[in-house]
């Protein structure tokens, strides 16, 4: 059983309004080993081989990086990756880990083979950064002990562990950091019928009735990430014990899905407020995306990282070098027309 320290209570960022009790319901509903994990084939081959190398050889796994958007099975990774490994998973994040004390602490209290999980790595500071680099060569760790003339550099030996860093920004990792991880690994989006396993899984072990027809209609609307399945799952559940006979059937998940704003690909309010603006408020752009954060009054961040990458990976956005533009599978979604036609116009000047 793998013993999970909380190095800190200290939360960066709340991307999501989920309570307590839903976080314990995520929490259950996570796979513990591969044999219950669902997608991202390659990953999962790339990692049970580096694990059972790792095994044979009586050696920590190499260091790992993954990256990919939110919710789509990073940290679930990890500790599939302690329990098949049977050892400890500590968990930390890169805001946390503000001075090279924090590091130290953490990183002198591992055991052997132990699994160290940093969420949100491309946020360390390069002071802790810097600090990181011989630990994850050579498992040393310098630290200077007093100030001024006096002080003196002492090298701390740490044991053998294992780093897995994630982050959905990986273009903000300094090279040297990307360059120390062994595996580098990106997560993809999931295909419904991925995400319908998913699930069926989830919906049984909730106890939840359902048809299938039910839940593919929540797999198809869930922007490809098993985390927000798993949050529309728990939604149609409520609407179907409350306001049916508690079966999740298709017509309840339509019914439910109308009422939380979530349209039949999967945009929901926010995603749908971002193409209508560039749509309506900017001819179909280009348009910058501060402008777009200012027109939705949301976080640049939360646009470029939350609301993007979908819209980019179904067709409906681009990004271009002058901004982001809507493509013609956008209009057609909304049933709109361009005002302008894209005919090219022409910058020649005719001579004096």
């Amino acid at each position: 059983m793998i013993k999970k320290d909380k190095l800190s209570a200290k939360r960066v960022v709340e991307s999501n309004s989920q309570n307590r009790e839903e976080l314990k319901v995520d929490k259950a509903l996570r796979p513990q080993v591969f044999k219950d994990y669902v997608g991202q084939e390659k990953i999962v081959t790339q990692l049970q081989i580096m694990l059972e190398a790792s095994k044979l050889r009586g050696e920590p796994m190499d260091h790992i990086l993954l990256f990919g958007p939110p919710g789509l099975g990073k940290t679930t990774l990890a500790h599939i990756l302690a329990e098949e490994r049977e050892v400890n998973l500590k968990i930390s994040s890169g805001p946390i880990l503000e001075r090279p004390a924090d590091l130290a602490a953490i990183l002198t209290n591992l055991e052997v083979n132990d699994v160290l999980f940093v969420d949100e790595i491309h946020r360390l500071s390069n002071v802790v950064e810097e600090k990181l680099y011989p630990a994850l060569e050579d498992f040393k760790f310098d630290i200077m002990l007093g100030e001024g003339p006096a002080a003196k550099s002492v090298q701390l030996d740490l044991k053998p562990f294992t780093l897995i860093g994630a982050t959905t920004r990986a273009g903000m990792l300094t090279n040297p950091l990307r360059d120390r991880f062994g595996l580098t690994a990106r997560l993809e989006f999931y295909k419904p019928t991925d995400l319908l396993k998913i699930l069926e899984r989830s919906a049984k072990l909730l106890g939840c009735a359902f048809t299938t027809d039910g839940l593919y209609e929540i797999a198809k609307r869930a922007r490809g990430t098993p985390r927000v399945a798993n949050r529309l799952l728990r939604r149609v559940r409520d609407y179907a014990q409350v306001k049916s006979n508690g079966v999740l059937t298709k017509e309840n998940s339509k019914e439910a899905l109308s009422i939380l704003e979530i349209d039949k690909d999967g945009l929901d309010d926010l995603d749908q407020k971002l193409i209508l603006a560039i749509l309506e408020k900017f001819d179909g752009g280009p348009v910058g995306v501060e402008n777009l954060a200012a027109t939705l009054g949301e976080m640049k961040d939360t646009i470029e990282d939350v609301v993007e990458p979908y819209l980019i990976q179904q067709g409906l956005l681009k990004r271009t070098p002058k901004g982001r533009v809507a493509t013609s599978l956008s209009w057609e979604h909304f049933g709109k027309k361009p005002k302008r036609t894209g005919e090219s116009i022409s910058l020649d000047f005719p001579e004096p």
